[in-house]
């Protein structure tokens, strides 16, 4: 079984430290700019954009404001990857799952600057417990993404853990199994229609969560 996981929302606690990073990066890049509280609180009005659901030509990535580029962009990712924290169990199921013989694998979108992802990752703590790191934004697009992990690892039940659902949608093949891992910040962008669009969808509040479903589909492998 192949088990692949996003990350911000996921595995990490990357959402609920946005304005913080962006006050600390402002310190950093622009100490003499007045009002750094004021600009940080519309920075993250900003970047929340960029966490809604995108259907149709809004699917294909908005063009990222100057602001997120450059030297600022970096420092508030690289101050956002300190104030980032891993989410309960983490480490343990990402553990669990490889001590019984699961693929695992970080299959996540680059962020606005390429390589800041990579970065980030490795930050976290988790980046040496994956057995592959993919990700899509810049070089491949999700659906290119998907097709290497299937060139690379065949077509063993590929179970994908993602906090923001709308990703699913007319994504994978017959041998994937959805799961939605619910977080509050992108929760309150999905709706009921998103989630009828989604075959085979699992929904877990906790990572812990997640054993139980792979233990479930572990048995119906077998009865098959």
């Amino acid at each position: 079984m192949i088990v692949a996981f996003d990350f911000d929302g996921t595995l990490v606690d990357s959402y609920s430290c946005i304005e913080e990073a962006f006050y600390r990066a402002l310190k950093r890049v622009y100490p003499r700019l007045p009002g750094k509280k004021r600009i940080a609180k519309l920075l993250t009005k900003v970047e929340e954009q960029f966490e809604r659901p995108k259907f149709g030509k809004s699917a294909r990535r908005i063009k990222a404001p100057n602001i997120f580029r450059g030297k600022f962009a970096r420092a508030w990712f690289e101050e956002r990857a300190k104030l980032t924290k891993p989410l309960d169990g983490a480490r343990e199921v990402l553990q669990e799952l490889k001590k019984r013989g699961h693929i695992v694998i970080s299959f996540s979108a680059e962020d606005f600057i390429p390589g800041i992802k990579e970065y980030r990752l490795k930050q976290s703590g988790l980046y040496e417990l994956f057995d592959d790191v993919i990700i899509f934004g810049h070089k491949y697009s999700l659906c290119e993404a998907f097709f290497m992990v299937r060139e690379k690892y065949g077509d063993e039940l590929f179970v994908w853990v993602d906090d923001k659902p709308w990703r699913f949608i007319g994504r994978g093949d017959e041998k994937t199994e959805y799961v939605w891992m619910y977080f509050p910040y992108t929760a309150r962008f999905v709706s009921d229609d998103i989630l009828a669009l989604i075959p085979h969808l699992h929904v877990i509040h906790d990572l812990w969560s997640l054993l139980d479903v792979v233990e479930r589909l572990e048995r119906e492998l077998k009865l098959r």
